[in-house]
């Protein structure tokens, strides 16, 4: 068997699970049609999940489809992985057999999996593809996404769900939201007229 190094699909790859939220069957089921890449989206239509060894195709989990934004630092590797392929080929290949479905990394595999190295490669610590989507939804709600947007992004059935599953994290959020508020109060003299009409009484 080949051995198993990290390449740069499978960096690209971990990549792309870290700052898209993607569940791991929406990210292996790309096709090179499936990225728009001037506008840097990735459009979700399918999901290729693997049952008793079969890889089969279907429609996303909530059986919608989506378009994801991907940060610009992805723009290089995604266009080399599509360059000289067919929009129906696939953007991600299988690692050691450089072709089909990349397959979900084992856990007993161990220090020699692919999937280990290939975190390492891309400087992210040691996560799960599912903690590699909660990863993606931390750095949208610290970026200053809207709910609404985290719930599309991560394809969530609705806006209650990405807050169920993220509450924490947009508590995080509430003393910035205080900050702005205060911001804008002061900026609207709202503070001085409090204080004037306070001192009137």
């Amino acid at each position: 068997m080949a051995e198993k190094c990290p390449t740069p699909g499978t960096r690209a790859l971990v990549l792309v699970l870290a700052y898209t939220g993607l569940r791991w069957g929406e990210a292996v089921g790309l096709r090179v049609r499936d990225l728009q890449m001037l506008r840097r989206r990735i459009n979700v239509t399918r999901n290729a999940v693997e049952v008793d060894g079969v890889i089969e195709i279907g429609t996303p989990k909530t059986h919608e489809k989506r378009s994801v934004p991907f940060p610009s630092f992805l723009d290089l590797p995604l266009a080399e992985l599509c360059e000289g392929k067919r929009p129906d080929d696939l953007v991600f290949v299988d690692p050691i057999t450089g072709a089909g479905f990349v397959r979900r990394p084992k856990t007993s595999e161990g220090e020699t999996s692919w999937y280990l190295r290939a975190l390492v490669d891309a400087g992210v610590e040691r996560l799960t593809p599912h903690d590699l989507r909660h990863t993606a939804a931390s750095l949208a709600i610290s970026a200053g996404a809207h709910v609404k947007a985290v719930q599309r992004m991560l394809g969530h059935a609705s806006a209650a769900m990405t807050l169920d599953t993220y509450a924490d994290l947009f508590d995080d959020d509430l003393d910035a939201v205080a900050q702005r508020l205060d911001e804008a109060a002061r900026g609207a003299n709202v503070v001085k007229m409090w204080s004037r009409s306070a001192g009137e009484r």
